[in-house]
């Protein structure tokens, strides 16, 4: 397998680009699998013996082994993705496996290995992926920071102690340091865009309520996704097209383009430079009525999340919460016990709020086509940094596209150095024609490994 080639410094200077660790894209690993799925599996062991013992403790639940990893791999190269191997975040189900969620609960639903695969796993088990592995996670997939006190915080690939992102952060780890092409993982307020914007790789979430998701352990389900991580332009395209489906282009896309003051947030002159710079190659800024009312409307999003999905995600942990409290990390089950404890005054105002933020975003798609919003105000933070505070600045970029339900697409933006942010480009459909043309401009417009 030959490592890919940088693009010139002039084109990583565009901004929307960082150099990919190493590693190799989706069709070379498919001509790998062809060639020899023994070479092949014992290349991804490889790959993950680089890893130290703790961040291969704090990114893998389960890895197969090599014989298992072969006939995977052989029996997916002649379909569309011809036996590439993938990474599973542990909240979708494997036959044969327990789905533990990156927690330790000592309950049936947690301990006892599956029956069946999910759907999710079916669908790519048809489309020729070979699972190589199930991948910790923010325990439970509540939270933004892939901390976890019973696996360890997966830490960023290049950065060692900052964080990788959260919640699919051993997905996204996996991804980012080549171990993998594609890795899967779960959004509900912003985990899969945080780790692909902090590690600079490709993300997409898709629609609450698909039945790859609700099939999977959750964690607040009606703001729940899937979806997934690549190293690359190309092989987001390929990727969600074999999945998905994607739609036919038949006129240029017509978006606009907010900053972090939409939010009232702010960031380092660099950072926000770097944002408007890739944004601006993407769409004009919006109009003056289109972001007062967005600011208007998102004031209070990332708190009518946060009531919505910890009263949500209660009634999922209420059996389990008190009784087995001992056997919680105590940030997430504080964050659990949060639903219990808002006021009536509160769930109302968060009900007004969230009946807002729908009526703008159903207004807002009879005009437009996407929105371009950036994922996170800062790069991978230091551990020291993963704050409530830094939390409420990403849910207030993150909530708005949770609150509507949205598809998102997420592409890298480089800062220099190696560190990254990102951008989301809202749509309305998980086939929108948006998507293939936004990667298609990213990478040529961009240097975005295509």
């Amino acid at each position: 397998m030959a490592k890919r080639k940088a693009p010139p410094r002039e084109i990583v200077a565009h901004g929307l680009w960082i150099a990919p660790l190493e590693g190799v894209d989706l069709n070379e690993w498919k001509q790998a699998v062809a060639a020899d799925p023994g070479a092949a599996a014992a290349e991804f062991f490889r790959r993950v013996d680089t890893l130290s013992p703790a961040q291969r403790s704090a990114i893998w639940a389960w890895l197969p082994t090599a014989n298992e990893l072969t006939r995977r791999m052989a029996a997916g190269r002649n379909c569309p993705l011809g036996g590439a191997p993938y990474a599973l975040k542990d909240l979708f189900h494997v036959a044969g496996l327990p789905t533990r969620g990156g927690g330790i609960l000592p309950v049936p639903s947690m301990i006892e290995p599956r029956e069946t695969d999910g759907t999710l796993v079916q669908a790519l088990t048809e489309a020729g992926g070979a699972l190589a592995g199930k991948t910790q996670l923010h325990e439970f997939a509540y939270g933004l920071t892939g901390e976890n006190p019973h696996h360890g915080d997966v830490d960023h690939p290049a950065f060692p102690g900052h964080t990788s992102g959260g919640s699919s952060s051993g997905s996204a780890a996996a991804v980012a340091a080549g171990i993998v092409p594609f890795g899967i993982g779960t959004d509900t307020g912003g985990s899969i865009r945080v780790p692909a914007a902090f590690c600079g790789i490709f993300g997409i979430r898709f629609s609450p309520g698909h039945r790859w998701m609700t099939d999977g352990f959750p964690l607040a389900p009606s703001f729940d996704t899937a979806g997934w991580f690549t190293r690359t332009a190309g092989d987001m395209r390929e990727l969600t097209d074999v999945l998905i489906g994607l739609g036919e282009l038949t006129r240029e896309p017509r978006g606009v383009a907010l900053g972090l003051e939409s939010v009232g947030g702010n960031a380092e002159e660099t950072v926000r430079a770097a944002l408007a710079k890739a944004a601006g190659g993407l769409a004009e800024p919006a109009d003056a009525d289109v972001a007062e009312t967005f600011a208007h409307v998102m004031r209070n999003a990332g708190l009518t999340y946060s009531i919505m999905q910890s009263t949500e995600a209660l009634a999922v942990h209420r059996d389990w919460l008190d009784v087995h409290r001992a056997d919680y990390g105590e940030g997430v089950w504080r964050l659990i016990d949060r639903g219990r404890n808002w006021t009536d005054e509160q769930r109302a105002a968060a009900a007004l709020s969230f009946a807002g933020v729908e009526r703008f975003w159903t207004q807002f798609f009879l005009t437009w086509d996407f929105l371009v919003l950036p994922a996170t105000p800062f790069p991978a933070l230091a551990k020291a940094d993963c704050t409530p505070e830094n939390r409420a600045r990403l849910l207030a970029l993150t909530a708005p596209a949770s609150l509507g339900g949205l598809p998102v697409l997420t592409v890298p933006v480089h800062l220099g150095g190696g560190r990254t942010t990102g951008l989301q480009i809202i749509v309305n459909s998980p086939h929108s024609p948006v998507i293939p043309w936004a990667l298609r401009r990213c990478a040529n417009c961009y240097g975005v490994p295509a």
